[in-house]
């Protein structure tokens, strides 16, 4: 009886289940918040902007053109990534695109073992199948290496016989952000394209297209401190629009929101600390220094915004400016290190200081 019992528990309780299940995951379909990168990454290689002359290789190629081996290099945010995928889909539709396209980058382990193992295999799969749609698909796969200065150079290395060998089935293209980090024998098997920082129009006009998508509110001046703080990458000033968005809720968007998102040393900071060496006073400027740091900027981003102004100050003469940025090009090397920020930004503030003292 109890058995009895039990069973008809079970059977009664199935049903239930299944429809929570299939509750959850119809709430899951109709909730999907994707990132704003994501959400405007280009779809077609039409929408790549300010990058004319990979444009026109892989037009030709969409057209029925051959493909050559591809080497992208440049700054982040500039579209190298976002213009091969984009191609790829164009190439080999949605269907054949996974089977196709082998996508390798930084969070993967890309080292000799499995350039020899993974990489080898997928360049030597025959290539097989059709579009859905009756286009062409082109004879070849795609194998894309993302972030390919982080590879040793043995790994480096074991590719240039797969890329010579496997030629008539697979095209490879690398990514990278350094060209000098990649061996010789590689870039002389590639096309190389330099992908240029955006300029500020470009930017611009991408930023306000989504500011009028999303319902944003953005001024002018808000859009130019986004440009400015990006510095010529495109997805970083997404990502600061869309946080300064969900920051506000809906309200519109200031320059001092943009400048508390994007880390940016205020510039009235920047001038007591350039008043405190010019005061000749060390414990002023080391009050200032440590308030800075207590206060939670980045070093870093302190050097970079004071190598600007260096560079403009008008009452230094060549050979102090040279000082100073030696001196800042130092204490760069020593934070990618693990150095102390304090103690980095007090040595360069004492050398500011000390060619201050000169100048006056």
């Amino acid at each position: 009886m109890q058995a009895f019992l039990k069973g008809a528990g079970a059977t009664g309780t199935k049903p239930t289940r299944e429809k929570t299940a299939a509750g959850t995951s119809g709430e899951n379909k109709k909730q999907k918040p994707i990132p704003w990168v994501e959400k405007y990454r280009p779809k077609c290689v039409a929408e790549i902007a300010f990058q004319e002359e990979v444009v026109s290789v892989l037009k030709k190629t969409i057209e029925g053109a051959d493909l050559p081996n591809l080497l992208f290099y440049g700054p982040p945010g500039t579209g190298k990534t976002s213009t091969i995928l984009a191609a790829a889909r164009e190439l080999f539709g949605p269907e054949l695109y996974r089977k196709r396209v082998l996508e390798l980058n930084a969070s993967d382990e890309r080292g000799i073992q499995v350039v020899r193992e993974k990489v080898k295999h997928f360049a030597q799969l025959a290539v097989a199948g059709s579009r859905s749609d009756g286009k062409p698909a082109p004879p070849f796969k795609i194998i894309i290496l993302d972030e390919a200065d982080s590879m040793t150079n043995a790994a480096q290395a074991a590719l240039r016989r797969t890329m010579e060998r496997e030629s008539k089935t697979t095209r490879f293209c690398l990514i990278c952000n350094y060209i000098s980090r990649i061996i010789e024998p590689l870039t002389s098997r590639c096309s190389k394209f330099r992908f240029k920082p955006l300029t500020d129009r470009i930017q611009e006009e991408r930023l306000r297209d989504i500011c009028k998508k999303e319902n944003v509110q953005c001024n002018n001046e808000t859009i130019n401190m986004l440009i400015d703080v990006s510095e010529g990458d495109l997805r970083k000033a997404i990502t600061y629009l869309q946080c300064a968005a969900r920051l506000t809720g809906g309200k519109d968007i200031t320059e001092q929101i943009i400048v508390e998102i994007s880390g940016t040393v205020p510039s009235d900071l920047i001038d007591g600390l350039l008043a405190a060496c010019h005061s000749s006073s060390f414990e002023k400027l080391e009050i200032v220094v440590k308030n800075m740091i207590n206060d939670g900027y980045a070093a870093t981003q302190l050097i970079n915004q004071l190598h600007e102004l260096i560079i403009d100050k008008e009452d230094l003469n060549d050979q102090q400016k040279s000082a100073i940025t030696l001196k800042l090009a130092e204490v760069d090397k020593c934070l990618a290190d693990g150095a102390d920020e304090y103690l980095q930004m007090i040595a360069l503030s004492a050398v500011m200081m000390q060619q201050f003292t000169q100048s006056s």
